[in-house]
């Protein structure tokens, strides 16, 4: 075959198999119809030849691109490349290729890309930008547009999404800073536009009981953000002993703040963060944190939209994953009372 592009044929005589069970195995529509053992040696050989299908074609036979857009809000977030590897895991397994675009928490960018994304004529989306209220995805929703949400949700009945169990995640820190003999704990919590940000507040106040907790809002999932909410709460609640803070870059922030005043943690302030990115364990001090399984979380979203895409009938539903505490060297007990 030298010189020239392996074809169908090729792979169907290197697998033993009929062009037609080559091309339903190749194809992730018609993959169910052929025994996994033979697909799985039809795949196989397909790529020992180097053979590509031509999607185009296909696309123009199926009205289908096989093709999926994928929305994150910053890439830089150490959490988001997790996630989105956990899509191509999945989506390469059913014959989908992902379209990765970064809307820098821009919502004229976003509408641009996924109007740009829309005509390529992409199969379905997978969204992480989502906010609680978010008009464009309520748009795309009313056109019938296939959609996932992933790490957040918006409130838009009928959406599919995957989400990590933040409340319990909440608890289990909160138990965890009681239990080592904190009771000024405080909230540096996400912002309140987006699922996340609300979840973990409200599972926040629904711990701290009826004597509440000290609450500041953070401008956005950053660590500058972090460490101005970290200014505002020391300044108006120097009391405080524990913070839990709505995700590691905020965590992150409080522990600029704590240095830049000469504190140290978690001998004066104890410091948990949320989602266990990569790198938390080499902060200093180690961050105690609420992991989330986020490559399980890309899976099971590439998951979901497969179903989507293949079974139209399929009824749409919010996968909600286990999260555990990951206790390192950034709590501790409080210090005595001066």
């Amino acid at each position: 075959m030298a010189g020239r592009r392996p074809t169908l044929d090729d792979v169907a005589r290197a697998a033993g198999v009929h062009k037609a069970t080559a091309s339903r195995a190749l194809n992730p529509e018609t993959r169910n119809q052929v025994k996994s053992e033979t697909a799985h040696r039809i795949t196989v050989a397909a790529r020992r030849l180097g053979y590509v299908p031509n999607t185009l074609a296909r696309g123009l036979r199926t009205s289908r691109s096989t093709a999926v857009g994928v929305l994150v809000p910053d890439l830089t977030n150490p959490l988001f490349p997790p996630i989105v590897r956990g899509i191509q895991d999945r989506l390469d397994a059913h014959g989908y290729t992902a379209l990765l675009v970064n809307t820098d928490n821009d919502e004229a960018r976003e509408r641009a890309q996924f109007a740009e994304l829309a005509s390529r004529r992409v199969d379905g989306f997978i969204v992480a930008t989502a906010r609680r209220q978010h008009p464009l995805l309520a748009e795309a929703a009313e056109r019938g547009t296939a959609l996932v949400t992933v790490n957040r949700t918006v409130e838009l009945p009928g959406t599919p999404a995957v989400v990590g169990d933040d409340a319990d995640g909440v608890a289990q820190a909160v138990a965890h800073l009681r239990l080592l003999g904190h009771t000024r704990i405080a909230h540096l919590a996400g912002p309140q536009s987006v699922s996340t940000g609300a979840v973990r507040l409200r599972a926040f106040l629904q711990q701290a009981g009826p004597a509440g907790g000290a609450v500041v809002e953070c401008a956005g999932y950053t660590e500058q953000a972090g460490r101005a909410a970290t200014r505002r709460l020391l300044d108006q609640c120097p009391g405080t002993t524990a913070v839990l803070a709505g995700n590691d870059l905020i965590a992150l922030g409080a522990l600029a703040e704590l240095a830049a005043r000469g504190r140290r943690c978690p001998r004066d302030l104890s410091v948990v963060g949320f989602n266990d990115m990569p790198f938390a364990d080499r902060f200093q001090p180690p961050l105690t944190t609420v992991r989330v399984p986020h490559h399980e979380m890309g899976v099971q979203a590439a998951q979901l939209l497969v179903e989507l895409l293949t079974g139209p009938q399929t009824i749409a539903r919010t996968v909600v994953l286990p999260t555990q505490l990951v206790v390192r060297d950034s709590t501790a007990a409080p210090p005595p009372p001066l």
